[in-house]
């Protein structure tokens, strides 16, 4: 690990080839969502990366500011149209504070289980709190855990497998972690392994960790486009809103 945490300047050189995460398809609907709750008001992008969200929504009149760890990301944020202009500040998204308020907050794509610990986590939500305005909201999309898919004594749950390579989440349910393994094949026969730890996160606990930074949950989907959460939901978006009063 680096000063990049786990994406440093070798991750972030590839991140934008990561399959499925910059198809219209994903991200136009993540981006209407955020731009309607922004309203007329700012955003702010916890771990804002390479700007797979951030510049699109900028680009539909937002003005959208972040907070990331890896310098290497913003670099490469920095080499896309749009992103020289969009104000990051180094720092840890649960710590680092910036002077603005903002009517909406969001941190997508799993990671808020980047931070691995639940001291960690409740300190996210107050910082994201402290920069919203009353009636500001604070938006997450991360997995619903797959502990329903581990038979007793299993820890390990596929999630990949195509002709691009295979993914692996290893949970380690006493201490609520998770070790998600990418065997990515590169070409020429070349197989290159990654891995990087988390901490999964119930929607219930989240909703408790709002409840100590003073918001409340609002609304609940399945995805982006307001699909109803069930059961079967193995991801959700999450909206709290700090109070007016």
């Amino acid at each position: 690990m680096t000063d990049d945490g786990y994406f440093g300047a070798e991750v972030a050189a590839t991140y934008d080839t990561a399959d499925g995460m910059f198809a219209p398809e994903v991200v136009t609907p993540a981006v209407d969502l955020l731009a309607r709750l922004a309203g007329s008001g700012r955003a702010l992008e916890l771990a804002i990366g390479t700007g797979r969200i951030a510049l699109p929504l900028a680009a539909r009149g937002i003005e959208v500011h972040g907070i990331e760890l890896s310098r290497s990301m913003v670099d490469q944020l920095r080499r896309k149209p749009g992103g020289a202009v969009i104000p990051v500040a180094i720092g840890d998204m649960a710590t680092a504070r910036l002077e603005e308020s903002f009517s909406l907050v969001y941190l997508v794509f799993n990671t808020i289980m980047n931070l691995t610990t639940q001291e960690a986590q409740v300190a996210c939500f107050r910082n994201a709190a402290a920069h919203l305005v009353p009636g500001g909201v604070f938006v997450i999309e991360t997995m619903v855990p797959a502990l329903r898919q581990l038979p007793p004594g299993q820890t390990f749950v596929p999630f990949r497998g195509d002709a691009t390579g295979f993914g692996i989440d290893e949970y380690d349910v006493v201490r609520q972690g998770l070790i998600s393994h990418h065997i990515d094949l590169v070409g020429g026969g070349e197989a290159r392994y990654s891995s990087g730890p988390f901490r999964y996160v119930w929607p219930s606990e989240l909703d408790l960790m709002a409840q100590l930074a003073g918001m409340r949950l609002r609304d609940r989907w399945g995805g982006w486009r307001e699909e109803p959460f069930t059961a079967e939901s193995p991801s959700h978006v999450s909206v709290w809103v700090r109070p007016s009063d």
